[in-house]
């Protein structure tokens, strides 16, 4: 255990920590050099998150008091014919990080897959984002390669849904 994570638990996110969530959203947004593109609200998270069940989220605690999260959801692989967790964020407040936080917090994540029956855990990292990519790396993940990833959005889905 490193220094500082005997205080450290996790614990699943709840419908009154709407708030919280997207605080940490638009934390990760502003890291990412990206604040104006966060367009969730309180009720968008209430509705996809506790309501539709779409997607979970922990939060990480030090000494009481949440320092990170992640949000996940489950994906399919069709070759392996199992489930997966797909890591759509990861966030820990930059007073914390370099203390394990990060790590313990993806090991969370992959108690939570092992624990489900997944085979695998899955994200993306921005390209720029150097630090993460090697921690990434330094924890055995690797880049998908041969694969790119796509996005339809926007008007683009809508004229697709035409």
């Amino acid at each position: 255990m490193i220094l500082g994570q005997e205080n450290m638990t996790f614990r699943f996110a709840q419908k009154e920590d709407a708030a919280l969530i997207l605080h940490f959203i638009r934390e990760l947004a502003k890291y990412e050099k990206r604040p104006d593109q966060v367009f969730a609200t309180e009720e968008m998270i209430t509705e996809w998150l506790f309501e539709k069940e779409r997607a979970e989220a922990f939060f990480l605690v030090v000494d009481g008091k949440e320092i990170g999260y992640a949000l996940f959801f489950h994906n399919f692989s069709t070759f392996s014919g199992r489930g997966g967790i797909y890591l759509e964020d990861l966030y820990v407040d930059p007073a914390f990080r370099g203390r394990g936080y990060g790590k313990a917090s993806l090991q969370q994540l992959a108690r939570i897959a092992s624990e489900r029956g997944c085979n695998r855990m899955e994200w993306t990292c921005l390209d720029w984002n150097k630090p993460s990519l090697d921690f990434y790396q330094s924890l055995g993940a690797h880049p998908k390669e041969g694969c790119v990833a796509f996005r339809l959005e926007g008007d683009a889905l809508n004229k697709l849904a035409e």
